[in-house]
C-alpha cells in the first residue's frame, strides 16, 4: 500500500471518529425486474448502517424461458463509511454469470479513490473503448454504494438533486438526477412518500464509444428512480427504477421493503 494512502485511510478513521452517529437500520428490499411488463428474474437488496459505516449486499437472477436460455445471474456487496454525511465507499465486489461468460470485478477505495483493482477475466481492448486515466477513478463511488443516498438533513424533497460519479471498475460515468416531484406508495414494509426523481447517463471513459447502445443512453429521456427513506437514518433508497431500453421499458421494482430502525445489521445475524 503507498504511503499517500496508509495516511489517508488514518485520516479517514479519525474523520469517522468525529462525525456524529448517522442512525441505525437494517434493510431487506425485494424487487421484481420486468421488460416490457414480461418478468424477467428478482432481485434483492439487504444489509445495513451501523453508526457511521454501512454494508450492502445484492442479488439478481433472472428466471424464467429468459433464465432458462441465458442462466443469467450475479451477485455484489460493498461497504464503506460517512464522512461528515457523505459516503465514503471502502470495498465492492460483484460477479455476474450467464451460459456463455462470467465476470468478477473486486475493488479497494480510499477517499473517494480507487486503490487496487482486479478484474477477472481482463476486458477485451477494443479500438472504440474511450481510454481511462488516473482522473477517472478519483472522486468515485461503486455502483452499489450509489444505492444509498445521503439526504443530510436537507429533506427528502432535496433527494434527487444530485450527480453520482459512479465507477464500475470498467466505466466511468455520472448519473445526474433531478427531482421530478413525489408520490405515495404502498409497499410490503412501507407505506408513504417517495421522491421521483429523472435520470440522466453520462458517459465519460471506458465505454465503447461506437457502440449503438452508449448513443442510445447518452440520448435517453426515459430514466427515472423512486426514492425511499430508511427510516432511522439520513438514507433514502431506490425501491424502482425504469429504464427505456432499445428493446423496451426494463422496470425493477420492490415488492417489499423492510426497515428495522434502530437495530444492526449485525444484530439481526
Amino acid at each position: 500500500m503507498k504511503p499517500a494512502v496508509a495516511s489517508s485511510l488514518a485520516g479517514l478513521a479519525l474523520a469517522v471518529c468525529l462525525v456524529g452517529v448517522a442512525g441505525a437500520a437494517s434493510l431487506d428490499a425485494r424487487y421484481d425486474v420486468s421488460l416490457l411488463g414480461i418478468s424477467l428474474g428478482t432481485a434483492s437488496l439487504s444489509g445495513g448502517i451501523d453508526g457511521s459505516s454501512y454494508k450492502l449486499d445484492m442479488a439478481a437472477k433472472l428466471t424464467g424461458l429468459v433464465g432458462g436460455v441465458t442462466g443469467g445471474r450475479g451477485s455484489g456487496a460493498a461497504s464503506g463509511v460517512l464522512v461528515g454525511g457523505k459516503l465514503a465507499p471502502k470495498n465492492f465486489a460483484v460477479s455476474s454469470a450467464s451460459n456463455s461468460e462470467s465476470r468478477t470485478v473486486r475493488m479497494a477505495l480510499a477517499e473517494g479513490e480507487v486503490a487496487a483493482l482486479d478484474i477477472e477475466p481482463p476486458i477485451d481492448a477494443k479500438p472504440d473503448r474511450v481510454p481511462l486515466n488516473g482522473n477517472h477513478k478519483r472522486n468515485v463511488v461503486d455502483p452499489l454504494s450509489a444505492f444509498l443516498m445521503p439526504v443530510n438533513g436537507k429533506g427528502k424533497d432535496a433527494a434527487c438533486n444530485r450527480t453520482l460519479p459512479i465507477f464500475d471498475g470498467a466505466a466511468r460515468y455520472d448519473i445526474k438526477l433531478s427531482s421530478a416531484g413525489t408520490r405515495e406508495v404502498d409497499l410490503d414494509g412501507y407505506k408513504g412518500p417517495v421522491s421521483i426523481c429523472q435520470a440522466r447517463y453520462v458517459p465519460i471513459a471506458g465505454h465503447r464509444a461506437l457502440r449503438p447502445s452508449t448513443k442510445f443512453m447518452a440520448e435517453n429521456r426515459d430514466i427515472t428512480t423512486w426514492l425511499a427513506p430508511v427510516a432511522g437514518t439520513d438514507m433514502m433508497v431506490p425501491v424502482r427504477i425504469s429504464v427505456k431500453t432499445m428493446i423496451g421499458t426494463a422496470v425493477i421494482e420492490a415488492s417489499s421493503f423492510k426497515v428495522d430502525p434502530g437495530v444492526t445489521a449485525t444484530a439481526r445475524r
